[in-house]
């Protein structure tokens, strides 16, 4: 569904992704696992057409897209939970789904259900104001609102940031459940237990560059994986 070939992505002549391979296959949760200043957050904007890539190529469902705009990605169905949630505060909780279908030209009333029954929290917040939701709840308006364009791929951008181990439980469980739905997901985080936990194949970014790839049980047993993320020696 998504792959990224041979990408290399500049911040004027200073490179950052560096020869990037991966791949995600339809149906599959793939994570991208790596620390601060890895890359991470650059692969997630090259992906969405936010950066350009300077060599290789992005392509989704076999169609090479790096000269497709944003929005005409999102209209293509990929939509993306971005890093800190992003709500819109002084808007409700309904408008924010709303705008979530914004690209849409056909009836969204039942995938407002859907997305409801999902996470039945928000339905008891729909007129009140996304600001004030809690951390956990504004995660989880995040992904509703990405749902809401009705995407065949998900990308999610450090969907653990700031939530507290049960929150981030409870959240990954959820994008467990989405997945079942159909939809493929593509996660972008630090946890690496939690993500592996979840995933079916990871990658691990390093400098720029792919240093690890393979099924999430293997990286959970990979020694590089231990040591640098799971604090084992």
């Amino acid at each position: 569904m998504l792959r990224l070939r041979d990408v290399d992505t500049h911040y004027g002549r200073i490179p950052v992704l560096k020869g990037v391979n991966l791949a995600v296959d339809a149906g599959e949760i793939v994570c991208l696992l790596g620390g601060n200043a890895s890359g991470k957050s650059t692969t997630m904007k090259t992906i969405l057409g936010a950066v350009r890539p300077t060599r290789g190529t992005v392509e989704f469902e076999g169609r090479v897209i790096n000269d497709v705009r944003t929005a005409g990605r999102i209209e293509m169905g990929i939509a993306v939970v971005p890093e800190n949630r992003r709500v819109f505060p002084r808007m409700t909780v309904h408008e924010n789904l709303e705008m979530g279908a914004f690209l849409r030209r056909d009836p969204i009333r039942g995938d407002l259900e859907r997305v409801l029954g999902l996470f039945p929290r928000l339905r008891e917040r729909l007129r009140q104001s996304a600001g004030t939701l809690s951390g956990g709840e504004q995660q989880m308006l995040a992904m509703a609102r990405a749902l809401m364009s009705r995407p065949r791929l998900l990308l999610m951008d450090e969907p653990s940031m700031g939530l507290s181990p049960r929150l981030v439980q409870h959240n990954f469980e959820l994008i467990q459940e989405i997945n079942r739905t159909g939809v493929t997901i593509f996660v972008v985080e630090q946890n690496a237990a939690m993500s592996l936990s979840i995933a079916h194949r990871g990658y691990v970014l390093r400098t720029g560059e792919i240093v690890m790839s393979g099924t999430a049980p293997d990286l959970l047993r990979s020694e590089g994986i231990r040591r640098a993320y799971l604090g084992e020696m």
